[in-house]
């Protein structure tokens, strides 16, 4: 068969605990052209995307240590990566979850690989082209990794809280702009959060208590009176 040339060199990472499906899956792509990753927890999925930044992620829901949703949350933190689920999951619940979790396709087990195939394709073909995406934030003291969920400050890594990351990591992918109360209280909480007025004051003064030098006059987490918050690097 004739290799398209859109494939060549393509890097996939597969994200799957079935260590023969994966092998199978890694024998296939690679003879159809493609340079193939694998790896069997989404910890482990998640660090090998950060260091080989693939051109598409194949992901199964069902890993040992994380659920495959959390797996795309943590890509989606930093990248745009497309994401091709592969699931013996079946229900429409679990497909409607994935696609908004930030998937870009939803494939069925057991499945024909000449349709998997097609599917990778499409989803690199779609992927629209943007600048570099870097996982870790360098800002003064902070080093913040996206991809692994961690921060430090001076070299020490700072424990922050579910809803404490959440806020940081909006506010770092968009740095530099201004990110309305609305939009991180859809974000970090929902819609039904909206009247929550002090919510993102509390969470955001205590981010400062532990990330900023001085937390009165905050460098990086700022507020834009009348408009929201901004990150600064």
């Amino acid at each position: 068969m004739t290799l398209a040339p859109e494939n060549l060199g393509n890097r996939v990472l597969v994200v799957d605990d079935d260590a023969a499906l994966a092998r199978a899956l890694s024998v296939n792509l690679r003879a159809h052209g493609w340079d193939p990753t694998t790896a069997a927890t989404g910890t482990a999925g998640l660090a090998a995307a950060a260091t080989i930044r693939p051109d598409v992620v194949v992901l199964d829901l069902g890993l040992p240590d994380m659920p495959g949703l959390d797996v795309i949350d943590g890509l989606r933190g930093w990248s745009r990566v497309p994401i091709v689920v592969l699931s013996a999951r079946q229900l429409g619940d679990d497909k409607v979850d994935a696609l908004d979790a930030g998937a870009d396709d939803y494939v069925t087990k057991p499945f024909a690989m000449n349709e998997l195939l097609a599917r990778l394709r499409a989803a690199v073909r779609r992927a629209a082209p943007a600048r570099a995406e870097e996982p870790v934030v360098v800002a003064g003291e902070l080093r913040i990794d996206l991809a692994r969920r961690q921060v430090f400050r001076a070299g020490e890594e700072v424990r922050l809280s579910p809803t404490e990351w959440a806020l940081l990591e909006v506010l770092v992918r968009h740095r530099g702009r201004i990110v309305g109360r609305q939009q991180l209280l859809d974000e970090v909480r929902g819609p039904s959060f909206s009247v929550e007025t002090n919510y993102l004051r509390v969470y955001t003064a205590q981010l400062r208590r532990k990330l900023e030098r001085d937390p009165s006059h905050p460098r990086h987490l700022v507020t834009v009176p009348g408009a929201g918050y901004r990150f600064e690097e």
